[in-house]
């Protein structure tokens, strides 16, 4: 059986490796590979493609992404055996069956990155210390990477407690995180329908170094929407009124979306990340494609939202004569809270080496796809829970983002290990 540094001695490396090489979200196919053949290599049963993602709920998945992501994972070593196994879509979900009676557990790890060219400053820990992403303009900015890394070494400790414990543990890696668009999908697979406890984390946000924080609430229900608007050409000088100009209906939706008015509801949020549009500077242009997102305190305050944008897409399509195609590219839904689970896990929490502070979080912390994943558990007669495990981070979706993996990994990996032994541990007796 390993001992505790060879725990963190993998799990680190394992967490170093995964930060060289980040994947945007339904591109995971060297990340799928990398857990996949560690969990294999285990024993473990592995669930791929369609029997972890259902594609009829799958969003925001760019099969041109999809195809070069594939190139690339083959150019790098993935097998194509692996590739076609699973059939198009990157996650995966391992299976620990001990033999004897008992819940089924399940904790939730994410895998993706974001769209961040990581800093090569010297005083950035993964530049200074030769882990820094291989891929400019993508980088585990957010801690997906710490994730994997412990959801592999709670695999392992599982399997190396297998006589201790009962029932069934599932290790779910939920592909796309980001734009909260892969946590749908796998619900909707079916695979948490059985599950009585699940267990999710976040390394980071509002915690720091030593600390642990309970979610009570917080996320908000979130939409990514994509926008199209298709016009008409001419030339800008001699025919303007021939033209049709999607960048213009565009810009007035933009606008109008800024002054949708607020609930008195709840809390909500909009936001136009991205703007693209035009061919040239003398020619009426003829597409405009937008991201956006709306945000609101409940489910239907964020639907109120999308209805809001859904109207004003609708207006400024009649009044500028041009085609629109909106489409849902993400959700998400707000935290369901069963505080007798919270109180299990703030026992587990007080337990683990190298925690100080247990806090009960409510604080918005933006959107989280596992919620997803918890309304199903719930919603099937089982019990959920998110919590947080600090780091002294500058902030998430930086380009100088770090963790400091070796104390805050450790962390992740106790409050696992132990919420599985609560749950699933054979009782004395």
């Amino acid at each position: 059986m390993l001992s505790h540094e060879e725990y963190l001695h993998e799990m680190i490396a394992n967490r170093r490796a995964l930060h060289k090489r980040p994947e945007e979200g339904w591109t995971e196919f060297e990340t799928t590979w990398f857990v996949t053949k560690r969990l294999r290599e285990l024993g473990l049963q592995v669930l791929l493609g369609t029997k972890v993602i259902n594609p009829e709920a799958v969003m925001g998945r760019d099969p041109k992404l999809v195809e070069a992501a594939i190139e690339r994972a083959l150019a790098a070593g993935v097998p194509q055996r692996f590739i076609d196994e699973t059939e198009g879509y990157t996650g995966c979900v391992a299976v620990l069956e001990t033999g004897r009676p008992g819940p089924v557990t399940a904790i939730r790890c994410d895998m993706d990155c974001v769209l961040v060219t990581e800093s090569d400053s010297p005083d950035h820990p993964p530049a200074r210390d030769g882990f820094a992403s291989e891929r400019p303009g993508f980088m585990h900015a957010c801690g997906h990477d710490a994730h994997t890394a412990v959801g592999l070494e709670v695999a392992r400790w599982a399997l190396e407690h297998k006589d201790e414990l009962t029932g069934t543990v599932k290790f779910l890696f939920q592909p796309a995180e980001e734009g909260v668009r892969g946590g749908a999908a796998m619900t909707a697979s079916g695979v948490v329908d059985d599950v009585d406890w699940l267990l999710g984390a976040h390394v980071g946000t509002h915690c720091r170094l030593g600390e642990v924080g309970l979610c009570h609430g917080g996320f908000l229900a979130s939409t990514k929407l994509d926008l199209h608007f298709r016009g008409r050409p001419s030339h800008a000088g001699s025919d303007p009124e021939k033209g049709r100009s999607a960048l213009m209906a565009a810009c007035a939706a933009a606008m109008m979306m800024q002054g949708i008015p607020r609930s008195g509801e709840g809390m909500t949020r909009v936001a136009i990340g991205r703007l693209n549009a035009g061919e040239g500077r003398n020619v009426t242009p003829v597409h405009a494609d937008m991201q956006l997102e709306v945000r609101g305190e409940t489910p239907a305050v964020n639907e109120y939202m999308v209805k809001s944008v859904e109207r004003i897409v609708e207006g400024v399509q009649a009044c500028y004569e041009v085609e629109a195609k909106l489409e849902r590219a993400g959700e998400a839904t707000t935290l369901p809270v069963c505080e007798d689970l919270i109180d299990i896990v703030r026992e587990v929490a007080q337990k683990v080496p190298g925690v100080k502070r247990v806090l009960d979080v409510s604080k918005p912390s933006g959107s989280e796809d596992c919620t997803m994943l918890m309304h199903r558990v719930i919603e099937k007669g089982g019990r959920a829970a998110y919590v947080l495990y600090g780091a002294n981070q500058n902030g998430h979706h930086r380009a100088d983002f770090d963790i400091q993996d070796e104390e805050s990994l450790p962390v992740g990996f106790g409050l696992f290990c132990g919420f599985i032994e609560r749950m699933n541990g054979v009782k004395a007796g």
